[in-house]
C-alpha cells in the first residue's frame, strides 16, 4: 500500500504544527509568495528572527548553527508576520507591529538598524547621514555593510538608505527588489 504524496505532506504538516505547539522547536519557519519573489520567514519565541529572499537551504543551516538546531516548518506560527507583509505589499500597511528577535544582529548593526527603523515610510536617508546620526561619521561603508547583513529586511527597512546624491547603492536582495520597495512606498517614481 502506498501513501499519496498529498496525504504524506498533510501528515508531515500536522506533525510539524503539533511539535511546534508542544515547544519542541526553537525556530519555526515558512515561505510565502510576494511581489518581490518568494520569502523565507523564521521566528523564535521572541519574534521574527530572519526574512530571506527565496527559500535557500543554507539559511536554515545558518539558523540551526546560530540559534538552535531545533528548526521546524510551522506556517501557522508565522501567520501574523505573513499577514502584515501581505498588507504592506498590498499598500495597506506603512509599518510593522510584529515582535522581532534581534539576536542575529551585531552591536554596530543594531545601532545602524535602529536608526534605519526611524526612517519614515516613503522617505529615504543617505548612508553617510545614518553614519553621522549614530555617532560614526566616517563609517558610511560600514553602515552599508551592516545594512547588507540585515537579517530582517523589509520589516527593518534597510531599503530606505541610498547613496549620497540619490542613487540606489546596494541591497542584499538585489537592486530590483530595492527599487520595487521604494516605488511601493512612493520614495521613487514608478517607471513610465
Amino acid at each position: 500500500m502506498t501513501v499519496s504524496s498529498s496525504r504524506m505532506r498533510d501528515a508531515v504538516a500536522r506533525f510539524s504544527e503539533s511539535a511546534a505547539d508542544q515547544g519542541l522547536a526553537d525556530v519555526t519557519y515558512t515561505t510565502m509568495d510576494s511581489p518581490i519573489g518568494p520569502l523565507l520567514l523564521a521566528a523564535t519565541d521572541r519574534g521574527v528572527v530572519r526574512i530571506h529572499f527565496e527559500e535557500e537551504e543554507w539559511v536554515l543551516d545558518e539558523l540551526a548553527r546560530r540559534v538552535s538546531p531545533r528548526v521546524l516548518r510551522s506556517p501557522r506560527r508565522l501567520d501574523p508576520a505573513r499577514r502584515q507583509l501581505d498588507e504592506y505589499f498590498a499598500g495597506r500597511r506603512r509599518s510593522f507591529s510584529i515582535p522581532l528577535d534581534r539576536r542575529l544582529i551585531g552591536q554596530f548593526g543594531e545601532r545602524v538598524l535602529a536608526r534605519t527603523e526611524r526612517i519614515p515610510f516613503g522617505s529615504v536617508a543617505a548612508y553617510n547621514d545614518v553614519a553621522w546620526d549614530i555617532g560614526a561619521p566616517r563609517a558610511a561603508r560600514a553602515v552599508g555593510n551592516a545594512l547588507g547583513a540585515n537579517p530582517i529586511p523589509v520589516v527593518i527597512p534597510c531599503h530606505r538608505v541610498l547613496r549620497t546624491g540619490g542613487s540606489l547603492g546596494g541591497y542584499g536582495g538585489g537592486l530590483d527588489r530595492k527599487r520595487y520597495l521604494l516605488q511601493l512606498e512612493g520614495a521613487l517614481p514608478t517607471a513610465g
